[in-house]
């Protein structure tokens, strides 16, 4: 299996924005953050918290933009209580009480991504020690528990390593077989983009990576542009490199279809492997 850096610390939810993927985290050994891939660009607060990133899911969106999904208060309410914070209070979409203020926690780290995020999986018992190399067994991570309830899609990309993509994609696909969750509701196949109210709160759920294109898209498209002609226009920043069931890697925007408002992803999501940036 994979060994991967602990980084012993705490998990902080006050003056924060959490979702179903990401929270923020204060290290104990903030130095050991630079020592991962691509470390120099890990992004520390003022109060010495990380947004993390955590491996293998993508849950739905309670912010993106001003934006939100169907499910993304249910799948960031999940991971907090995985995490063990209760009567969490709220302004807007940011946090201004929990109990507790904070909980001990370890994340199992290689890099950090392109937004300045460690990619982590994460624990909450069994701590390995701070600055170890320590093997990562995905049944005690949040990762796995998000895939398992169907809280959160997978999305899996080449950095995490084979066995680890293999275990959280098997995970996927059972919740997906069991109808749990976003699996239930998912439109990713074909869904009618005629405005943001259509893959909003109310509308169609679909893979959150498709969400935020779609939601960039309207903002900024030309006038009769398709999505994929669009997410040709953006380059890198929109139009990611993606292997789909092991084959070489394309471009995602090849993998969509538009008529008119309706858009389709025509490959299996549990399929793709995307290349990290």
């Amino acid at each position: 299996m994979a060994n991967l850096l602990c980084l012993r610390g705490e998990l902080v939810l006050v003056g924060k924005s959490p979702d179903g993927d990401s929270i923020r985290f204060r290290p104990d050994s903030p130095d050991l953050v630079r020592t991962l891939e691509h470390g120099a660009r890990a992004r520390a607060s003022s109060d010495g918290t990380f947004q993390l990133r955590l491996d293998g899911i993508d849950a739905p969106e309670t912010h993106y933009n001003g934006h939100a999904q169907p499910l993304g208060e249910p799948a960031r309410d999940a991971l907090l209580t995985w995490c063990g914070f209760s009567d969490v209070r709220w302004a807007g979409a940011q946090v201004t009480a929990s109990t507790p203020a904070a909980i001990p926690a370890a994340v199992l780290a290689k890099l950090v991504d392109v937004n300045g995020r460690p990619v982590v999986f994460l624990l909450r018992d069994g701590l390995p020690p701070d600055g170890a190399q320590a093997e990562v067994e995905l049944d005690g991570t949040a990762n796995a528990a998000m895939l398992r309830s169907g809280d959160a899609y997978g999305t899996l990309y080449a950095s995490t390593a084979t066995e680890l993509r293999d275990e959280l994609r098997a995970i996927a696909r059972a919740a997906r077989t069991a109808g749990s969750g976003v699996w239930a509701l998912d439109a990713s196949r074909g869904f009618a983009l005629a405005s943001q109210d259509s893959i909003g709160p109310d509308g169609s759920l679909i893979l959150p990576k498709l969400f935020r294109r779609c939601t960039d898209y309207l903002r900024s498209r030309n006038a009769r542009e398709t999505l994929p002609e669009w997410m040709e226009r953006m380059g890198d920043q929109q139009d990611d490199l993606v292997s789909v069931a092991g084959a070489a890697p394309v471009r995602l925007r090849t993998l969509i279809s538009q008529a008119g408002d309706r858009i389709s992803l025509d490959a299996d999501p549990l399929d793709l492997v995307f290349s990290e940036k």
